[in-house]
């Protein structure tokens, strides 16, 4: 009976395998096809570097696949997709979480082994969040770039459009000239608009990806001309010079706002200062504050107070402009 019953599983699983494999052979054959097809068509621009990049978009596929896919569904994959493209780091979603929960693990772990248990979530949770505030760090840090250079696209596209280039080809001639991060994203724009996305849907595209209130000028003044015409060399001379002057301001601003930051510095450098230095000049008082139930309590509110703060210094001295 033993032997009849394996010989039956043995032979059903045969031709399921077979008949498995089988099915497959037309779907293989479409996915080459279709592979070879766009293999033919995709080596078809150059990056500012020289290289040849592939024109179709590939899919980045991480470690987990299966959780990046149900994270797409998601509101806050989306967002923490956008997060990453937006920061320039070259990641996926699973990547990021499965760095994060790494770190999270051995946060706890660490804290267990030498601290109560009540501390070991909060410690997770902090290491688990450095890898998205990194991604923010690097956003903010490509934004501002971005800010900075520009004003220099728009005098570009500006220059070209009065020696007699079409918009579509100035776009082109920003992305080659340019370099990161203004470069690489006009380059998405000119090649979205070549494939035939209007250019209203790649303009506020644009502005999608890289949050600033300047590109949302350049867009909305860009589409409101294309409807209603007007020189357009014009407009964009006058857009570089106010975000020219923005800057000037935000300079003036900083310089003005000085005193307010290194005061906010100092109140925040010195009570670990002062601890230090108490350390070695009355040892014995500083050690209550971390063998006593009530010190430790005292350094995570002086802490979470230190922290509070800083942040409250940096929105009194933050003026927008």
């Amino acid at each position: 009976m033993l032997i009849a019953i394996g010989v039956f599983l043995l032979v059903t699983g045969v031709a399921m395998g077979v008949g498995w494999v089988i099915s497959g052979i037309p779907g293989n054959r479409a996915a080459k096809r279709l592979a070879k097809r766009l293999q033919e068509v995709g080596s078809t621009t150059t990056t500012t570097e020289g290289e040849a990049t592939s024109v179709v978009r590939q899919d980045e596929s991480g470690p987990l696949p299966g959780v990046e896919k149900l994270l797409e569904k998601t509101g806050a994959g989306i967002s923490l997709s956008r997060l990453i493209e937006q920061s320039g780091v070259k990641a996926t979603t699973g990547g990021i979480l499965m760095v994060s929960g790494g770190l999270a693990m051995l946060g706890m772990l660490g804290v267990l082994m030498f601290a109560p248990y009540a501390s070991a979530a909060p410690a997770g949770l902090l290491l688990g969040a450095l890898p998205v505030l990194f991604l923010m760090q690097r956003r903010g840090a490509r934004i501002k770039k971005f800010e900075e250079q520009f004003p220099e696209a728009l005098d570009l596209l500006s220059r070209a459009l009065r020696a007699g280039h079409a918009f579509q080809s100035s776009l082109g001639m920003v992305a080659d000239e340019l370099p990161e991060p203004v470069g690489p994203e006009f380059r998405k724009m000119f090649d979205q608009q070549n494939f035939g996305l209007p250019l209203k849907e790649c303009l506020f595209d644009l502005a999608d990806r890289v949050p600033l209130l300047d590109v949302r000028f350049f867009a909305t003044a860009v589409t409101i001309q294309r409807e209603t015409g007007g020189n357009l060399a014009e407009i964009l001379d006058k857009l570089a010079y106010v975000v020219r002057e923005r800057f000037k301001i935000l300079r003036q601003v900083r310089v003005h706002t000085a005193h307010g930051r290194f005061t906010g510095y100092v109140l925040l450098g010195l009570p670990p200062v002062l601890g230090v230095a108490l350390s070695y000049l009355s040892p014995d008082h500083m050690n209550t504050l971390f063998t006593e139930p009530m010190g430790r309590t005292m350094l995570m509110g002086a802490g979470v107070m230190q922290t509070v703060g800083y942040f409250w210094i940096r929105q009194v001295i933050k003026i927008e402009v």
